[in-house]
């Protein structure tokens, strides 16, 4: 088995691309923040093991790992491919990648008004169909959390190598916003969600 692996515009993120899915589910995504979130999966909770990991985000054909700032990738990279190889090859991955009942996505349960409620469907098929496939060849992700209409506000979820990356912040500015803003006139501005 090859796992490719790939640098993305945050230096302590590594993409790795296993050429297997990771997430059937098309365009679903999740998220490990620490060792007692990753008991859902037999991968995240395996490349946990790897001292130096803080973060884990699969997507559907690749996974991120976030390593603390102390560690170096030539010590870490190793020990998760090996980690990840043996998911794959032991028979593990025909499991669940999560357990059912766990959540995957920030889900925006507030109740919009018709106009509003186009408005959104708008935002959320432009970040299905022009954003979160140009930012998930980074190895990251970008979800809608909520619109406010009286504000014109839209608030999203920067997740894998977006959360905490250096230029992620102009990557939503000079990038996202602008393109929402030119297709969504009611929209006047994007702000990321905490």
């Amino acid at each position: 088995m090859f796992i490719q692996t790939d640098t993305t515009p945050n230096p302590e993120v590594l993409k790795f691309i296993p050429g297997r899915t990771v997430i059937g589910d098309a365009g679903r995504v999740r998220e490990f923040h620490n060792p007692q979130e990753a008991q859902a999966s037999g991968l995240a909770r395996a490349i946990f093991t790897v001292e130096g990991v803080k973060r884990v985000f699969f997507a559907r054909d690749f996974l991120t790992v976030t390593k603390d700032e102390a560690q170096d990738w030539s010590y870490l990279k190793a020990p998760i491919l090996a980690a990840i190889m043996d998911h794959y090859t032991t028979g593990d991955a025909d499991e669940a990648p999560f357990e059912a009942g766990t959540a995957a996505d920030p889900a925006d349960d507030r109740v919009y008004s018709a106009e509003a409620a186009e408005i959104v469907q708008e935002i959320k098929d432009l970040l299905d169909t022009r954003v979160r496939p140009a930012v998930a060849e980074d190895g990251g992700d970008i979800l809608f959390s909520h619109f406010e209409p009286d504000t014109g506000v839209v608030w999203l979820h920067m997740r894998g190598a977006c959360a905490g990356c250096p230029s992620s912040a102009a990557t939503l500015k000079a990038g996202v916003e602008n393109l929402i803003r030119h297709y969504i006139p009611e929209v006047t501005a994007v702000e990321q969600a905490l």
